[in-house]
């Protein structure tokens, strides 16, 4: 068994990044960078650009947005733990994402509905938007 050591000297983005646990495919990798949801050293790169160690990634998955440093390059996609000595996140970017998430969480409790409005409720939609014809269909 080869270990992270084993540096490959050139590897592909998205390779690296299915290689780090970023995305599950390659094709998934690649569909990020060329969507622009990955930038090296602050701009838009291809799949094919070659990731050097020290180099600054930023990373859009879902919600969330990271900023990674890499450490290491490997062209292997091994278990989540050795995926995780190939970067590191910075403390900008997971206290950004902490305080997101936070704020995710306060804003879906103020979405939360009682459900359907009650007849009452609609009417007093109908009256407010002032549709005459509604009330026949109450």
């Amino acid at each position: 068994m080869t270990s992270i050591q084993d540096i490959d000297e050139k590897v592909r983005l998205d390779k690296w990044l299915w290689a780090a646990r970023f995305f599950k495919t390659r094709a998934l990798a690649k569909a990020a960078i060329e969507g622009g949801k990955v930038q090296c050293r602050g701009e838009r790169c291809k799949p094919s650009k070659e990731p050097k160690v020290g180099d600054e990634l930023t990373i859009r998955q879902g919600f969330d947005e990271k900023t990674v440093i890499v450490l290491s390059l490997s062209q292997q996609r091994r278990g989540a733990p050795e995926a995780q000595l190939l970067y590191r996140e910075t403390e900008e970017s997971l206290e950004r994402r902490e305080r997101a998430t936070a704020m995710r969480k306060a804003g879906a409790l103020g979405l939360a509905t009682d459900g359907r409005p009650t007849k009452k409720q609609r009417r007093q939609i109908h009256r407010f938007r002032g549709d005459a014809d509604s009330r026949a269909n109450d």
